[in-house]
């Protein structure tokens, strides 16, 4: 059974969830608040509790099968960069 890929929705999911957070993050920075206040602690914790679900139904070999090609490529990304930065 072949699966399908999910990197593209799991960005543009983990996108949505820690942009408002930012956003909170760099409000009560401002103003000189704490940042680690309830609000943010709740959203994250409502973000964890939705992914549970999602994660026990993947095939996890596949899963760190594309997570290692997606780490060789960014490391492949990041020695091509600092080769052509230190020319």
């Amino acid at each position: 059974m072949q699966m399908p890929s999910i990197t593209a929705d799991l960005l543009a999911i983990l996108a949505l969830i820690c942009a408002p957070l930012a956003l909170e993050v760099i409000r009560l920075r401002r103003s000189g608040e704490v940042i680690f206040n309830g609000g943010i602690l709740l959203a994250l914790g409502l973000a964890i509790a939705c992914a549970l679900p999602l994660l026990s139904r993947l095939n996890w070999a596949d899963l760190v099968d594309e997570a290692s090609d997606q780490a060789i490529a960014a490391i492949q990304l990041l020695q091509a960069a600092y080769i052509i930065l230190t020319l």
